[in-house]
């Protein structure tokens, strides 16, 4: 069996969240609805704004700015949620929502177009990375912990 090569370039997309923007692949990116109501998940952190139902999931909603410690973004932009596909592998778990504020950006990468910036301080809670993306700022989503955080505190609720 002969070993596929890596692609030389991703479609990724650039998701607005508060003042950062998450650089996520594009193939995680479910859909972008409008923000519905969420019920409330009890003995949540505050990062974890309830449960949406989408597609006949109940999917967990969460802050990324609230989690990151970020600032939040003018409430004059229109807030959307971003349904992203879980990695972690769990049937119970097979989606996350992230409150975005207007829409992904769409953008194909390489490695050469992703410059990382971070200067050796802890990163915030949720954050795997911080890069340069051509002239924008961006940060990895560390999803798998964040998944992980999930599953065990919806494990706890249910």
């Amino acid at each position: 069996m002969s070993e596929q090569p890596l692609p030389r370039e991703i479609r990724c997309v650039l998701v607005p969240v508060g003042n950062l923007r998450l650089l996520l692949p594009n193939a995680t990116v479910a859909e972008v609805i409008t923000l519905p109501t969420a019920e409330h998940v009890d003995d949540a952190p505050e990062w974890v704004l309830g449960r949406i139902a989408w597609r006949g999931w109940r999917v967990p909603l969460i802050s990324f700015t609230k989690l990151a410690g970020a600032q939040e973004a003018d409430s004059e932009l229109s807030v959307r949620v971003a349904v992203l596909k879980a990695l972690g592998g769990n049937p119970k778990l097979p989606f996350i929502a992230v409150v975005t504020q207007g829409f992904p950006r769409l953008t194909t990468l390489n490695a050469e177009l992703i410059i990382p910036t971070h200067d050796g301080t802890p990163l915030p809670p949720g954050v795997k990375a911080e890069v340069l993306v051509r002239d924008d700022v961006a940060v990895i989503p560390d999803l798998e912990g964040i998944e992980a955080e999930l599953a065990e505190m919806l494990e706890l609720a249910s």
